[in-house]
């Protein structure tokens, strides 16, 4: 049924649309045609607020398993984390806006 679902979405969805999945954060993207290449469907992981909502405009874009796994290899280095943790100390605290939670895809 979720390949079922999937396909629809990707003959009927919008460019730029994004479809929910029942794992918080992860959803389906529907990126648009370009030049020789169709419209296709990728993987957009954005944590979500307290309230349920995507917490950026864009989160992170996955084409393919590959890319996972190259981003997985890059979450590992120590070194992200301690940048991580000097980047939280010198920005200032941001508030996000609140939105309402879309239709999403069993997974």
């Amino acid at each position: 049924m979720a390949e079922e679902k999937l396909k629809e979405f990707l003959e009927t969805g919008k460019a730029w649309s994004r479809l929910g999945t029942t794992v918080p954060g992860v959803f389906v993207l529907k990126l648009p045609a370009y030049k020789r290449s169709p419209s296709r469907l990728a993987v957009e992981l954005n944590p979500l607020d307290e309230s349920g909502n995507p917490k950026k405009r864009r989160g992170l874009i996955l084409r393919s398993r590959s890319e996972l796994e190259e981003f997985k290899e890059l979450f590992q280095y120590e070194k992200l984390s301690k940048l991580l943790n000097m980047i939280d100390s010198v920005n200032p605290k941001v508030t996000a806006a609140k939105k309402k939670r879309e239709e999403v895809i069993e997974l």
